[in-house]
């Protein structure tokens, strides 16, 4: 199957999955609303209320959860429609024996699902704790982390010895480095990395998810050129799904992803650049996520070295929002940067 028959494919798809999300979207938050899974009040009852929260209670009883039922609709529709690709004239191609591909992709999006969903029922449902600056609500950031990283070795050990992924390709210099055993803490890291930086970016109404839709636009472009058929098709399913939830979830929204989307969606965005072998590239698409998880890094050295903040808030979304920007201004010049970014990306992929 070359490109120009793929691509009338993939458009049919993300018809069909915006459809289908969009039928259910609206009952599912109502749905959310019955069994109360909205977003809590985190300030303190007494006291000064910090930054963060003066900013960010306004938004408490949304509803939470939007990420479980993208996870769900893209993983049914694909289960359903991928059989039965071949009989309909579609030639399944991928750069790999798409059986491992396709069970590294959906590990990673439901692995991370159930993780950041485990964190969600915590913090939605739970009793929160007393930490070093305030209230701790869900699982503590030591807990997320250690397992993040347990599934992250378990998804780059399939990537280098089923997939037999070993290599790191530098473009404009033309450079391909051979990695060896050592491509499985870098992409291991890669995938923590930008679960967490998806996470943090989730702060603003559609401000992750519409950067998620730029990626991904950019992505299905790579992963078309490669001919990797189950890849494009996935793409395609999420993109869909997703446009029918950023029209519920932008500003002022009326449901969010939760840790839940959050983590699978950055953690699988970090598998799409490693299987497309675009690392380089991911980190210039997705570089609005890079610069707000290094943003918080500078924060947290800040505390630990200096005793004091860099930032008045972080991620720097958080920064601007302190400084007085409205939210809808943040969140339009950001998917404007991503839209630049992710040009200048792809053009460094297809170089």
């Amino acid at each position: 199957m070359n490109l120009p028959n793929l691509l009338p494919l993939a458009l049919g798809l993300i018809l069909f999955s915006f459809f289908v999300t969009s039928l259910l979207i609206v009952p599912y938050i109502n749905l959310l609303y019955k069994l109360k899974w909205t977003r809590k009040k985190e300030a303190p009852s007494v006291g000064k209320v910090p930054l963060f929260d003066q900013l960010h209670d306004i938004k408490a009883g949304t509803p939470l959860g939007g990420g479980i039922l993208i996870i769900a609709v893209v993983t049914i529709l694909f289960s359903l429609l991928f059989p039965f690709a071949s009989h309909m004239g579609v030639y399944i191609r991928s750069s790999f024996d798409f059986k491992p591909e396709l069970f590294v992709i959906f590990f990673t999006f439901l692995s991370f699902g159930a993780l950041g969903l485990s964190d969600d029922l915590i913090k939605t449902f739970g009793k929160p704790k007393k930490g070093t600056l305030g209230l701790i609500f869900g699982l503590t950031r030591k807990q997320k982390f250690i397992l993040q990283w347990i599934l992250a070795f378990i998804v780059a050990y399939i990537l280098h010895y089923s997939l037999g992924i070993n290599i790191l390709h530098i473009p404009l210099v033309g450079s391909t480095i051979n990695l060896g055993f050592w491509y499985m803490p870098f992409s291991a890291f890669v995938i923590v990395a930008f679960a967490n930086a998806f996470n943090i970016t989730d702060g603003l109404d559609g401000l992750a998810s519409g950067l998620l839709l730029i990626c991904l636009g950019a992505f299905g472009m790579i992963s078309s050129s490669f001919l990797d058929t189950p890849l494009s098709l996935f793409i395609a399913l999420l993109f869909g799904s997703l446009i029918a939830f950023l029209y519920f979830n932008v500003w002022p929204a009326r449901i969010f992803l939760g840790d839940a989307g959050a983590l699978a969606f950055g953690a699988t965005l970090a598998i799409i650049g490693l299987l497309t072998g675009s690392i380089i590239a991911l980190t210039i698409i997705g570089g609005v996520f890079v610069v707000e998880l290094l943003s918080s890094a500078v924060q947290m050295i800040g505390w630990k070295f200096i005793k004091r903040p860099i930032f008045p808030l972080a991620p720097v979304h958080h920064t601007l929002l302190a400084i007085g920007w409205e939210e809808p201004k943040i969140v339009t010049r950001a998917l404007l940067v991503g839209f630049v970014l992710a040009i200048f990306g792809l053009w460094l992929a297809t170089i």
